[in-house]
C-alpha cells in the first residue's frame, strides 16, 4: 500500500504527578488515534517505537498490538488509546510505526511521525506540534 488510508494523530502530555525531576524521572502519556479512511478493514498487528531523550538515552520498543489489543478497523472507524513512557531528561522525541494487515492479507506499515515530549517544569504547559 503506497498511499496508506490509515492516518495517525498523537496528543502527548507531561504527567507531573508521576514524575520526579530531582531523580531524573519524567513521565509522559500519549494518546494515539488510528483512523481508517480506506475502503477495506485493516487490523493493527504490532507496534515499533523509538524513544530518545535530550540526555542521549534511547529506547526501542517492539510488541504485538497496543495496550493488549489488536484492533480491527472497519472503513471509517477509528481506534483511540493512551499509553506512556518515562524519560531521564525533561524533553525527548518519539516516532515509530504500526504493522497492519488488511482482511485480504495485504501487509503494510503505517509511519507514526516524530512527536515531541516536553516536561512542564516552569509552570505553563508546553505544547508542540510537528508537521
Amino acid at each position: 500500500m503506497s498511499d496508506s488510508p490509515i492516518s495517525i494523530q498523537v496528543e502527548p502530555r507531561f504527567l507531573a504527578d508521576q514524575s520526579s525531576p530531582e531523580d531524573n524521572v519524567y513521565t509522559f502519556a500519549y494518546t494515539i488515534t488510528v483512523s481508517n479512511a480506506g475502503d477495506v478493514p485493516a487490523q493493527l498487528i504490532a507496534r515499533h517505537w523509538v524513544i530518545n531523550d535530550a540526555s542521549g538515552h534511547a529506547q526501542e520498543v517492539k510488541g504485538l498490538g497496543v495496550i493488549g489489543q489488536q484492533p480491527l478497523l472497519a472503513p471509517g472507524e477509528s481506534f483511540r488509546y493512551t499509553s506512556g513512557c518515562r524519560l531521564q531528561a525533561p524533553s525527548g522525541t518519539m516516532h515509530g510505526s504500526f504493522f497492519m494487515v488488511t482482511e485480504a492479507g495485504e501487509r503494510f506499515d503505517v509511519t507514526v511521525p516524530m512527536f515531541v515530549l516536553e516536561a512542564d517544569v516552569g509552570g505553563a504547559p508546553v505544547s508542540r506540534v510537528l508537521h
